[in-house]
């Protein structure tokens, strides 16, 4: 498996999972692009796309930083522009950019929903639209192409939309993206998967609204980067439509021990925090 010279997209990934996944392409020598709002620090979440981009430098990628906000389609259709011409072309898109608030409906206003509906739902729709021209002539010449969304399988029961009915709409879209696009680009050789964590995942931005407590029962961003560098090394012709959980797609490439990625050493799986939106009958490795 190898991402060397492949060039990827991917939306926010100046920090957290965008980043971790970046940096396990750049290790193979691929080409990232950076396309996120966070050009200066910010003392409660460190991380800009500048930092990013010596993050990917260092593990042995080229980088591309973008000032970007994905909610502005100029800007984004700027962005995939700029990273084509000066890559050559766009071989990957990776949806991570994502707005969160676990609030309910009297407690979530409009500008709440729009932005997580704008970055999250529109968002990936709209990096879609405006890669899948590169995408589609990537997977003439290459091979193949891939969209690999972040986001949860669908699962309609009403346990997972009552408590935040906006978050998950805007959640939902994202991977409404993925069943409609595997169906819709399969002839092209284009691979749509999404890929979403059994556990929470030990951010920046999960300890800022969680603390300690909530980092103890994570895991770490990099089992997320391994899995999604899995499903990037899959033929797009036969890997797609597929809604994968990490350690799943790990399981399946022959890992059977996932204590590395727990963000404190020590902790036990069983004391890990459970994610939204997991299906009942997910495989248990513990």
């Amino acid at each position: 498996m190898s991402l060397k010279g492949k060039t990827l997209f991917i939306t926010g990934g100046s920090r957290g999972i965008g980043l971790a996944i970046a940096v396990r392409a750049a290790r193979d020598g691929a080409n990232v692009a950076i396309a996120a709002k966070t050009a200066e620090p910010n003392a409660k979440l460190p991380g800009t796309i500048y930092s990013a981009a010596a993050d990917i430098e260092q593990a042995g990628g080229r980088a591309l930083p973008i000032v970007c906000d994905l909610r502005d389609e100029a800007q984004l259709a700027a962005a995939v522009e700029k990273t084509a011409s000066t890559f050559g072309g766009i071989d990957i898109l990776v949806n991570n950019a994502s707005a969160i608030s676990l609030t309910g409906t009297l407690a979530t206003d409009m500008k709440k929903y729009d932005l997580m509906n704008g970055i999250n739902a529109r968002g990936t729709y709209m990096a879609g639209r405006h890669c899948l021209p590169h995408l589609q002539k990537a997977a003439r010449e290459r091979g193949g192409a891939h969209i690999l969304t972040l986001s949860p399988p669908l699962d309609m029961r009403a346990k997972w939309f009552a408590p935040h009915v906006a978050y998950s709409i805007a959640k939902y879209g994202m991977s409404l993206c993925t069943l409609g696009w595997a169906e819709e680009f399969r002839k092209d050789g284009i691979a749509a998967n999404s890929l979403w964590p059994r556990t929470a995942v030990a951010t920046a931005a999960l300890k800022l609204a969680g603390g300690d407590p909530v980092v103890r029962a994570s895991r770490k961003p990099e089992i997320m980067a391994d899995a999604a560098y899995v499903i990037l090394n899959k033929p797009s012709r036969e890997f797609t439509g597929q809604f994968c959980i990490d350690d799943v797609v790990l399981h399946g490439e022959g890992m059977r021990d996932f204590s590395m990625y727990t963000a404190v050493p020590g902790t036990p799986e069983s004391a890990l925090a459970p994610d939204f939106f997991l299906p009942d009958d997910l495989p248990k490795f513990h």
